[in-house]
């Protein structure tokens, strides 16, 4: 139900649930409209939450990736002054500068683009949260 709804525009949404006669007769059935927005309301605040432990784990990969960044240049920079300019020296130099910029693909990862599409699945979820259920009886 979720992916048409991604396709509509951000208007109003209506969910209309057919029933049978028989079953939108039952007393059980007043409910099921108040059930739909809970389960949307709850999805959305579920996404919500895996939204913060993203970027909590995005903070923490970035003080992590920076460190490791921050040790490789120094240890490169002394190995390669070690070294000399040569091969080894730059090996050294060059190769350690590149993992430190490694170890921060994660984060760079996340804070650049894992982040939107659950912005935008929380958004939709909180929409048809809000939309208007009503039950159609089938003949």
């Amino acid at each position: 139900m979720v992916g048409w709804a991604g396709e509509m525009p951000s208007a109003p949404v209506e969910i209309i649930i057919h029933l049978p006669q028989c079953e939108a007769n039952r007393e059980e059935a007043a409910h099921i409209c108040e059930a739909v927005q809970n389960y949307f309301a709850y999805r959305a605040e579920v996404v919500g939450w895996e939204l913060r432990d993203l970027s909590r784990v995005g903070r923490s990969s970035l003080a992590v990736g920076l460190a490791v960044l921050a040790i490789c240049v120094l240890v490169g920079r002394a190995l390669g002054d070690h070294f000399g300019t040569g091969y080894l020296g730059r090996f050294f130099d060059e190769g350690l500068i590149i993992l430190g910029w490694v170890a921060n693909w994660r984060p760079i990862q996340i804070f650049l683009y894992d982040w939107q599409p659950m912005v935008r699945r929380r958004k939709l979820l909180a929409r048809l949260a809000l939309a208007t259920v009503r039950l159609s009886p089938n003949s």
